[in-house]
Parts: structure tokens; sequence; C-alpha cells
């Protein structure tokens, strides 16, 4: 479903230099849930806008079910993690989540049905009238993903999109895109700093170098299927797995790999 080749990027500024992302390949096949995790600045929400064809790469090339990504493709939506700038505070949740629909040219029907069923979906049923400002963060952040949820995407990106809510919050939202996740069979690649969601959410981690970027290590991660925030994060694998992400993640910033982490988590 989603391909990435070869992918580099290079900010070229005054006298200045700064290659980004450095020969990125990998591929995620379609219904896959793929979580994304390296060092601080290591090019992960570059690599994100450059998939999403928000920015276009120096070299290589990302395709969408074989075609090339060279604009925002139509079946793809982006959830990013500054809800508040994501969402127009004049216009009400119906209406922002309505608004990409709009520009897909849906009939005002239909919108009205697929605004819906994506609120229901992210439990805000009731809310349509009201305005992101009169919300809490955490909704404002169901707002964002109901709008994603609402236009069909075959592939929904996620940049840290829970990195600005509280604990609580946060699990309810991690709970919530894996329930939606089940249920409409789309194709996540989720993008986040934190060792232990990304463990708790994906089939799979891709785990990033420091910059310029490349594949550290990608790590299945072989939890049951059904996970819950008390019993998934209890058990001891997840221990096991979230430990070696970390060792890997530190060797990152080290610029190393540790061969010895890499053979244990195979036991």
């Amino acid at each position: 479903m989603l391909e990435v080749r070869g992918l580099n990027k290079v900010y070229e500024g005054h006298q200045r230099r700064v290659e980004a992302v450095r020969d990125l390949t990998f591929t995620i096949d379609a219904g896959d849930l793929v979580c994304l995790v390296g060092p601080s600045g290591c090019g992960k929400t570059t690599l994100l806008k450059c998939i999403a064809g928000l920015l276009a790469p120096t070299a290589g090339e990302v395709l969408l079910d074989g075609r090339p990504v060279t604009g925002p493709p139509r079946g793809m939506a982006v959830v990013f993690q500054e809800y508040g700038r994501s969402l127009f505070p004049w216009m009400s949740v119906r209406d922002n989540v309505a608004l990409p629909l709009k520009q897909k040219r849906v009939a005002k029907a239909r919108r009205r049905e697929l605004v819906d069923e994506a609120l229901a979906a992210v439990g805000l049923a009731g809310t349509e009238s009201a305005y992101p400002w009169q919300l809490s963060g955490g909704m404002q952040q169901r707002v964002a993903i109901a709008r994603a949820v609402a236009y069909e995407p075959e592939v929904l990106l996620m940049d840290e999109p829970f990195a600005a809510v509280d604990a609580q919050t946060r699990a309810d939202l991690e709970d919530l895109v894996r329930a939606l996740w089940k249920r409409l069979g789309v194709t996540i690649l989720f993008v986040t700093h934190d060792i232990d969601e990304a463990v708790y959410l994906g089939q799979q981690v891709i785990m990033l170098s420091a910059s310029p970027t490349v594949v550290q290590e990608r790590l299945a991660i072989d939890l049951p299927a059904e996970r819950d925030q008390l019993h998934t994060r209890a058990d001891a694998r997840f221990t096991h797995l979230r430990t070696h992400v970390y060792e890997q993640i530190q060797a990152a910033k080290r610029g190393t790999r540790t061969d010895a982490a890499v053979a244990s988590v195979a036991e």
C-alpha cells in the first residue's frame, strides 16, 4: 500500500546545508498499523510530510498503491500533533469535520452521514454544533481524528497526535486508534516519540537512526491482537519489547546498533 524508496531530504539555507533524511526505504502493507520512532530531531516529521506530499523530497520517491506521490493524494489523511492549529475555531465541529468532504465534492446528504458516523465513532456524538474552543484538548484531537476518518482514507498518517494531551486522555486515544483501525481496516503509519506507545499500538515498530536518518531496525510486535492498557502493559513480553526498542533508540543516539539486543528480542 505504501512504499518509501531511497528517500532523501536536504534543507538548503544561508551558508548551511542540513541533510535531514538519508536513503530511507521501507514498505507498509495494506491494513497494517506501523509505528515509527526515533531520537528527537531525527527527521520523523520531515519524513511524514514527504510521505503526505506536503514536502518534496530531494531524492527518492513515495508510492501509494503503486502511484507516485507528487502532492497530497486523495487516498491519504493526516492527523497532526497540534490539534489547536488544525481546527478552525470559527467553524463548528460539524463544519470542521465536513470541510475536506466539501473539497472532495461529496454530496451534502452523504457528507452529513459521514460526519455523524465519524463523530459517533470517536465518542463525540452530540457535539456537532459546538466550537473547538468549547472543547477540551482531548476532545479537539478526537475532532481532528473524526475529520480524517470521515474522509474515508486508504492510508492514515498520524504525527505524534497525542503528545499534547494528559496521560489519561492519551491512553483513551490510543485505544480509540486501535478500535478505529480494526473497524475500518485502514492502513496507519503512526509517528511517536513515546516508546511504550509505539509498542502498545503497533503490529510493527520501525526505529530510525539519528539524523541524517536511516532505518535502524524494523521489529515485529508479537503481542496479542486484543490489547488493553492494564493487562498488555503488565505483560512480560511488552516489557521485553519496549526495553529492546529503548536500547535501540539509545544506540541510535550514539550512532551504533546493539546486536546483543537484536539477538535477545528473538528469544
